[in-house]
């Protein structure tokens, strides 16, 4: 079974280096056609890629679609008008990846750390509701001459197709003054539409934003945006689950920007989402980044639902609600009044304007609620890992086991859509992100650490310690030079039960840790590769 595992990622490994270029226009994709876009290639897009009404576009796991760069009417995205379908049908160990045109995405290094903005971003346009005037808007990022970038209608229920496990790169190209394209754009997004196991990194604009709709996300990923990393506006009412972001400590401005509407600001229905188990980590309490001021600015109109969350380590605030004196439907204080904005069973921590509520809240008639313990609002170190922004993968973004997030009541979700987990936040003591984002690869360390600084003379794995072990062990190796390094563990009958180790590593020594409290007793099989290297170790879980 090793063997026929080690066969395959050999056969793989040769696929990607004898893919074929194919050049992609809006030309290539008519009105009521089924397009399929494969591994064996690899797609570049040139200007704005319409998958346009009755056209379905396929593209299956492992597929990379690059944008060319441009700007303006030269920009590059993909965009799935009204009545188009997408089926994006990544897995965790093939993600479907769209990026800038010079990424090597078998090197995560040679992209330099703050590259943003390098072509436009993944567009998607429905027919659910949002609370305009007319019912219909022109999408952002978009020239406002161009007919297919409606959205809007009266179908909730609209479906634009699957997209999942997608990694979206180095995008948010400028159209025009004061309008960048976001990593992820969804207009008038229907609920019959699957989207989750999303990752956008190093946007120029905002990591995702809504303009109404009702779709209903889980399991995203907004790393080092330059603008906010959750974004909503015109009537936005889905739910969502396991939202994770992380800002740059240089840039990026709020974890969640959370609007009503702008034609008019007090249009119905009211944008209030729920979110159950989000995590938003900020630019850091001291950090350079006066433009990560709070977690959350909410604003004209809007409410906002958060349960079971993680705030933690933004440079000033926590909460800030629109007040405009004498007008209640320009801002949100109504919509707080009314019960619309909800915060319950958070923990909030590393605030640099200070961790007590007369810092963390803007408003004094909101601070009451916040301390009001039936509302369930802990200021308290939520004890991640390691929090650490370099491209050094020694990030973990899991909490310890004594965290708080482990043992603070949660909240009852209000639908069966949501799924029932015993910890605060978007992680408890699973990675989520591991293997199929490049903040796995290059940032989140997967609970691992350097355990020295010099440089081995080779590849090699050690024998875990302890062992036996009762149900957790820790495995070193070392590697000599830079190398995609992949440690995997099979049961004695060769079916894989874990991958500890997924990505690039620079040289070094390392330790990672393995938690079996879900498996059963028995002998287990861990499987190294690297460079040329590759090894088989026994280890023995006894309970």
């Amino acid at each position: 079974m090793l063997r026929i595992s080690t066969l395959i990622f050999l056969l793989f490994s040769y696929a990607a280096f004898s893919q074929t270029i194919v050049p992609v226009t809006d030309a290539d994709i008519q009105p009521g056609q089924t397009v399929n876009w494969t591994a064996d290639n690899i797609y570049v897009m040139d200007g704005f890629v319409f998958v346009d009404e009755g056209a379905v576009l396929n593209i299956e796991p492992g597929t990379v679609i690059k944008g060319k760069p441009g700007e303006g009417a030269d920009a590059t995205a993909l965009i799935v008008a009204r009545g188009g379908i997408i089926q994006a049908l990544g897995t965790a160990d093939n993600p479907i990846i769209f990026t800038m045109e010079a990424d090597d995405t078998n090197d995560p290094f040679d992209i330099a750390a703050n590259t943003r903005g390098q072509w436009g971003g993944l567009i998607i346009l429905g027919r659910a509701e949002i609370n305009t005037t007319t019912g219909v808007g022109q999408i952002e990022g978009l020239p406002t001459t161009e007919p297919r970038g409606a959205y809007g209608g009266t179908d909730n229920a609209d479906s634009s197709g699957v997209v999942r496990y997608v990694s979206i790169r180095y995008g948010g190209s400028n159209i025009g003054q004061n309008n960048e394209i976001n990593g992820l754009t969804m207009g008038a997004v229907g609920n019959r539409t699957v989207i989750e196991y999303i990752e956008v990194f190093n946007n120029k604009d905002d990591g995702f934003e809504w303009f109404g709709g009702t779709v209903n996300t889980r399991y995203l990923v907004a790393a080092f945006c330059g603008d906010d990393a959750f974004d909503y506006d015109e009537g936005f009412r889905g739910y969502g689950q396991f939202w994770f972001s992380l800002m740059a400590d240089d840039i990026g401005n709020r974890a969640g920007e959370h609007d009503g509407g702008t034609d008019p600001e007090g249009g119905m229905p009211f944008a209030i989402p729920v979110v159950h188990n989000a995590t938003y980590i900020g630019s850091g309490a001291t950090s350079f980044n006066a433009e990560n001021d709070v977690v959350f600015k909410i604003r004209d109109n809007a409410g906002a639902k958060y349960y079971n969350s993680v705030f933690t380590d933004f440079f000033e605030k926590a909460v800030d609600i629109e007040d405009v004196s004498g007008d209640s439907l320009t801002d949100s204080r109504a919509r707080f009044e009314n019960g619309d904005i909800v915060f319950n069973n958070n923990i909030w921590y590393g605030f640099g304007a200070g961790d007590n509520l007369d810092s963390m809240i803007t408003k004094d008639w909101a601070r009451p609620y916040f301390a009001d313990a039936a509302n369930n609002n802990w200021i308290e170190d939520p004890q991640y890992n390691s929090v650490d922004r370099g491209h050094d993968n020694l990030m973990s973004p899991l909490p310890e086991s004594t965290s708080p997030v482990f043992t603070r009541p949660k909240a009852a979700a209000p639908s069966n859509w949501f799924k029932n987990v015993n910890h605060l936040g978007a992680f408890g003591t699973n990675n989520w992100t591991r293997g199929w984002t490049f903040l796995s690869e290059v940032v989140t360390g997967i609970d691992e650490t350097p355990i020295n600084t010099s440089i081995p003379t080779d590849y090699e794995i050690s024998q875990n310690y302890p062992n036996p072990f009762n149900p957790s062990t820790s495995i070193d190796y070392s590697v000599r030079s830079n190398a995609l390094v992949e440690i995997t563990v099979y049961n004695i009958q060769g079916q894989k039960v874990a991958t500890l180790v997924n990505g690039y590593r620079p040289a070094g020594a390392y330790t990672v840790k393995w938690n079996a409290e879900n498996l059963p007793s028995g002998v287990y099989l861990y499987h190294f590769q690297a460079g040329n290297t590759v090894q088989t170790k026994k280890m023995m879980l006894i309970k």
